[in-house]
């Protein structure tokens, strides 16, 4: 296949970042898009240039590591992440339009690389359950009924690759935020904290700079792990809870 690629380029986060332009003709409908961005690099090391910076780690659609935009859609709009999209999905002679996430909360740190650190804090802010530390419960000691552990599961399948984020046109965390809320507040290991933990990772959303979620659905079409606006739903019910119970 033959490609000519336009891709983001930026030294750091002051660095105001241009468009540069690469060919190819290595690129093969089997390959996936890292792939292609592998052979790209290597001719450009080969010519003694600064190879493109982009995150991948487990290249399985897995960690959520890697995201770039590709021609105006995260992940490129196939309901899949970076890693797993194949060139197959391109034509002959296509041009490429490659970009970072786009999002105040995600500063670029090199080329398509961003700082998605503020996602971590909201989880810390209290994505998790307190619990005694000691042996491993048994495994039927709370018993969870089949739907909602199939619900939570759901919920639970977020990898966090902010691809929610760079689809928005408000920039906004809630499907991301709301996943992360709804998989623990539906479980009665999470009762305890359901309330608190809502606002307070609600409260953290806004505190990183997050645009606010008007239901434009956009983060529900390009989510790999094809979490529905039901979570964002589930949130709004709790955050008014725990509002009326004083928590928020």
């Amino acid at each position: 296949m033959n490609l000519t690629l336009k891709v983001w380029r930026q030294k750091n986060a002051q660095d105001a970042g241009r468009f540069e332009t690469y060919t190819t003709s290595e690129a093969d409908p089997e390959m996936s898009f890292m792939e292609m961005l592998d052979i790209v690099n290597q001719d450009i090391i080969r010519k003694g240039g600064d190879p493109i910076a982009f995150d991948h780690d487990c290249r399985e659609g897995i960690c959520g590591t890697c995201g770039v935009v590709i021609n105006g859609v995260p992940h490129g709009g196939h309901g899949t992440t970076t890693c797993q999209l194949y060139m197959r999905h391109f034509k002959d002679g296509e041009t490429i339009t490659i970009e970072p996430w786009r999002a105040r909360p995600f500063p670029v740190l090199k080329d398509l690389i961003v700082d998605r650190a503020a996602l971590d804090r909201i989880i810390v802010a209290g994505g998790y359950i307190s619990a005694s530390t000691g042996s491993a419960p048994d495994a039927n000691g709370i018993l969870v009924p089949k739907p909602d552990s199939d619900a939570a599961m759901n919920y639970a399948v977020c990898i966090g690759c902010g691809a929610c984020v760079a689809a928005c046109p408000n920039g906004s965390a809630m499907l991301f935020t709301a996943a992360k809320v709804a998989h623990l507040n539906l479980l009665p290991q999470g009762q305890p904290e359901r309330y608190t933990r809502t606002a307070n990772m609600v409260a953290q959303m806004d505190k990183e700079g997050f645009g606010g979620c008007t239901n434009h659905g956009e983060c529900t079409a390009v989510c790999p792990a094809h979490i529905d606006m039901s979570a964002i739903a589930r949130l709004n019910r709790d955050l008014l809870a725990a509002t009326l119970k004083g928590v928020a």
